[in-house]
């Protein structure tokens, strides 16, 4: 692929994503508290979140060994942020994972395709694709306003979606089948909060890195992940009623 045909790849994947932002507010996804017998075959979550979510960690991990960018700052400061979250995502989480709860194979299926695609996208734009000279400086690239807010906001959405994750997993105590409405952390303002940290964190990964592709895994964020907060926000409604409150959606005090 050369540099023409990488801006078209990201214009495909723009107006892909508009596609899937729209179709979830009609079709919610078949995975975790929307999971239907309708979505076929399935496999155990711990199973289905591993094998959806490791290709990305694996196929950068892959094109970054043969961009020969090696470890020069600041883009090996990049690959590790983006890699410490995947890490997480697909090696840690799982297994943090209570219940028994499954992964329709369509869902895990369609994450994989992604998980690849964005693979290839954020190398593109990190090792292979890069403006001249975008990158240089080493360790002064950090002291740019843009820069520092960047890594402030990757760390914060990072930990506001680690933390409200905990939350979920400690609703309920062991051979509790009961549902609860999460109240702590940033619970207490959106009902997704763990969605809103995550799309905090990749914000902040655009903003450090300034790459395109970086802007369009954010669009990809929002279009999976606000659609799926709505339908979520709706389901509380229907279960808890008044106690939802004035607590949004997604974005604390906006939607």
């Amino acid at each position: 692929m050369n540099e023409e045909g990488f801006q078209y790849f990201l214009w495909c994947m723009s107006v892909l994503a508009l596609i899937v932002f729209v179709a979830l507010y009609f079709v919610k996804a078949g995975y975790g508290m929307f999971r239907t017998s309708s979505w076929g075959i399935s496999v155990g979550n711990k199973l289905g979140w591993v094998l959806m979510e490791a290709p990305v960690f694996v196929v950068m991990f892959w094109l970054w060994t043969k961009s020969g960018v090696g470890r020069s700052v600041p883009v090996y400061v990049f690959f590790l942020l983006f890699q410490l979250h995947y890490l997480q995502r697909s090696f840690i989480f799982p297994f943090l994972m209570r219940g028994h709860n499954r992964m329709p194979i369509a869902i895990l299926l369609m994450g994989v395709v992604f998980n690849v695609l964005n693979g290839l996208m954020q190398a593109g734009g990190l090792f292979y694709f890069v403006p001249e000279g975008k990158y240089d400086g080493d360790w002064a690239y950090f002291l740019q306003p843009h820069a520092w807010l960047g890594m402030v906001l990757f760390f914060v959405g990072m930990g506001v979606n680690l933390h409200s994750d905990h939350v979920i997993r400690h609703l309920r105590k062991p051979g509790d089948t009961r549902h609860y409405l999460p109240g702590r952390g940033m619970y207490r303002y959106v009902t997704s909060a763990n969605y809103f940290g995550e799309l905090v964190e990749w914000i902040g990964f655009a903003l450090l890195t300034a790459s395109p592709a970086a802007w369009v895994f954010v669009w990809w964020t929002a279009a999976n992940l606000v659609p799926r907060a709505n339908a979520i926000y709706h389901r509380y409604e229907a279960e808890f009623g008044k106690i939802v409150g004035n607590r949004k959606r997604i974005i604390p005090f906006i939607y």
